[in-house]
């Protein structure tokens, strides 16, 4: 072959592998929407109104010792992890504290890890519990160890999302699924946990105290949960904080600002434990924000809950959270504008089309 048919030989390959790398990346990150319960929208609701509860024990959590299994229904029902769970780790990780490999009773694994439940020292010193009120938090007791464990879950979702949770005490799904074998044994089998897809059932009402056109502008918002965020996307796939919100109060027929910072300034300013489904609440979160330049944004629905786009590495994306936070600043009203209401009078008095 010439040295020009060589060229473009090699020019032609390294097209078809960037080819081939541009169709197998957007792959890696769809998966992990699916993996860390991105979902998508018009996603079914679940139920997680039992995803704490604490099943009966069966005769194989008879293994367990007897301090092992009171210190993990303890920390079970003051965390809201079924104990079993709890006990699917201890068992995994280290047989409830038995094994005698390196990092079970002193110094650490070959990854660093230490204790029943075999923690990084960084991962305990950010969730160590005081179990036992003694003072000391020692990743080696397990009566610190466990309700440590129950908080990590706690942290990353668990018990509305517990496979995540899960995930992210061990990177692997093969240690998910084994964690979950043993909890299904402790219990006599019949057990399941719940893996929230970012829409649950018990966000699904909408507040019947709100009148229609904020109904309606909540439940467009709410319509949006398990969609992606993407900072300065405007939908209808993808959103950010500020759009969300926007385009929700945009479907009524009303307009506000873009921004985070331009919605900050446009409504009227509300004080805390006053605020109404359809207000807005910002918070101190971002680069560049201050108390008075709030960075970013969600929607009141009401019993202290918000709808929000999180961001893009939160679970999910785009959902209902508390705004109850410790960076929450304000609280504002668009509809108590002066010229919002004048327009939402113009709509009201606009005859309807009929059905």
């Amino acid at each position: 072959m010439s040295r020009r048919g060589l060229l473009l030989a090699a020019a032609l390959g390294s097209a078809a592998m960037l080819f081939v790398a541009l169709m197998f990346v957007p792959v890696l990150f769809g998966a992990s929407q699916f993996m860390f319960g991105g979902g998508g929208a018009g996603s079914a609701c679940v139920d997680t109104s039992e995803a704490g509860a604490q099943p009966a024990e069966a005769q194989d959590a008879g293994a367990i010792p007897a301090d092992y299994l009171a210190l993990y229904k303890k920390a079970g029902k003051e965390y809201g992890i079924p104990w079993n769970v709890l006990a699917g780790i201890g068992k995994v990780e280290t047989s409830h504290g038995t094994s005698r490999l390196p990092g079970v009773q002193s110094g650490e694994n070959y990854a660093g890890a230490g204790g029943p439940m075999q923690f990084l020292e960084a991962t305990f010193k950010s969730f160590a519990v005081d179990g036992d009120k003694d003072g000391d938090k020692d990743r080696y007791d397990p009566d610190d160890a466990i309700p440590s464990a129950a908080r990590y879950l706690k942290h990353n979702g668990a018990p509305d999302r517990m496979r995540t949770a899960l995930f992210m005490y061990n990177h692997s799904w093969d240690y998910v699924n084994l964690v979950l074998d043993w909890a299904k044994r402790y219990v006599g089998g019949d057990f399941s946990v719940v893996q929230s897809n970012g829409v649950e059932c018990d966000d699904n009402q909408l507040p019947a105290n709100a009148d229609e056109l904020v109904q309606r502008i909540i439940a467009f918002a709410m319509a949006q949960r398990g969609k992606r965020y993407v900072f300065g996307a405007n939908g209808p796939d993808a959103w950010d904080c500020s759009s969300l919100l926007q385009g929700a109060y945009r479907t009524v027929g009303l307009s506000i600002p873009r921004t985070t910072f331009e919605q900050w300034p446009y409504g009227v300013k509300i004080d805390k434990g006053k605020e109404q489904p359809g207000d807005l609440v910002f918070f101190n979160s971002g680069p560049g924000t201050s108390s008075n330049n709030p960075g970013h944004v969600g929607m009141v629905i009401g019993k202290g809950k918000m709808i929000v786009a999180s961001c893009s590495t939160c679970s999910p994306n785009i959902g209902v959270k508390s705004y109850k936070r410790s960076d929450w600043i304000g609280t504002t009203r668009p509809l108590a504008r002066p010229d919002m209401k004048r327009k939402v009078a113009e709509l009201a008095a606009q005859p309807q089309s009929a059905p």
